[in-house]
């Protein structure tokens, strides 16, 4: 879970069609994530093959990319690397979350509360070594790039926007934002019909676009002041300030513009003492490890048949589902992509 901006970001609801023909660089761990979290059955158990392996992550890859390439969208998955090493207290209060969220899932079932039973489920997704391998395997197949970043994959993606190899960072968090991509697109991997949790209602979810510099017009502040701003809330890096929600965060950037009178500010009004390096987590933001590269990215066709063996023969999908699949997203793309070149005849 990365930096939340809550309602101050300026964003735009968009649709996938107005993305066709563009490149997007998308925080592979974040969306994969996504998807361990939500492709799961009523009381919160993920989906599994019949030899018990989960298959969520790789159902979730499947089906969602093949509706973004029927958009004629060009995605491109960046994976982290090695994390920085103010990072572990941040993974270590996540792990110790997901045991206690465990717990709870447990004695959910055992109630036989299957709401509460699938939420606290949600919270104990884990991202296997051997589910980045498959994830890796079936986008190839796809015929989707695949890009390994030395550390932060939004950093990396955030980079590629930067330089024009794409046109935005996918994410559903903001750090992207703080990493300096011109443009963050979210949603885009779980548009559509969503239930409210503990509600007996849905509501549309739809692809939104953001873009740092009319966010940061908007606020009235800098890109160092948005990294603080982020930092007071809490970044993948760093607790948050507690009871220092956006937009108090806002306000104190506004009135305390360096770090070191955030830090006394914070020390004096809420007694709290940063125990993260909060210098070392700017300098990471503006100067993060990133491969500069100036590869230019291709989309090859599908390989069916490499498709088919490692979702049906290696994990018990539907055949029949993914042929069916196959043809209709192989069919949309090369009809938007020929549409997409044509048009820039024009």
């Amino acid at each position: 879970m990365g930096v939340d901006l809550g309602d101050l970001a300026s964003k735009h609801t968009i649709n996938l069609a107005s993305l066709s023909g563009k490149i997007i660089a998308i925080d592979a761990f974040n969306i994969i994530y996504q998807f361990l979290a939500s492709i799961r059955q009523e009381d919160g158990t993920p989906l599994m093959d019949f030899k018990g392996n989960v298959t969520a992550h790789l159902s979730g890859l499947f089906y969602r990319n093949a509706r973004l390439l029927e958009n004629g969208i060009r995605p491109i998955y960046v994976f982290d690397g090695k994390p920085p090493s103010f990072k572990g207290a941040t993974q270590e209060a996540r792990a110790f979350a997901k045991a206690e969220a465990e717990k709870k899932w447990k004695k959910a079932l055992e109630e036989e509360r299957l709401e509460d039973a699938k939420k606290y489920a949600q919270a104990t997704s884990k991202l296997t070594r051997e589910m980045v391998g498959e994830s890796k395997q079936l986008l190839e197949a796809m015929g989707i790039p695949v890009f390994q970043a030395p550390s932060e994959g939004e950093a990396q993606a955030a980079y590629f926007v930067q330089q024009g190899a794409a046109y935005a960072t996918a994410s559903q968090d903001y750090d992207a934002l703080l990493f300096g991509s011109p443009v963050l697109l979210r949603n885009i991997s779980i548009t559509g019909r969503r239930k409210v949790p503990r509600q007996n209602r849905f509501v549309i979810v739809e692809p939104e676009e953001i873009n740092l510099e009319e966010t940061l017009r908007t606020l009235g502040i800098t890109h160092k002041q948005l990294i603080l701003l982020g930092i007071l809330v809490g970044t993948d890096f760093n607790e948050g300030v507690q009871r220092v929600g956006p937009k108090t965060a806002l306000k104190i950037v506004k009135e305390h513009t360096t770090p070191g009178a955030i830090k006394k500010y914070v020390q004096e009004k809420y007694q709290y003492e940063f125990e993260e390096d909060i210098e070392a987590i700017i300098d990471f933001f503006l100067h993060p490890p990133i491969e500069k590269t100036s590869e230019k990215f291709s989309w090859p066709e599908s390989d069916e048949t490499k498709v088919r063996k490692i979702l049906c023969e290696e994990h018990d999908f539907n055949e029949d589902r993914i042929q069916r699949t196959l043809e209709q997203m192989l069919k949309q793309y090369k009809e938007k992509t020929s549409q997409s070149k044509l048009e820039k005849w024009f």
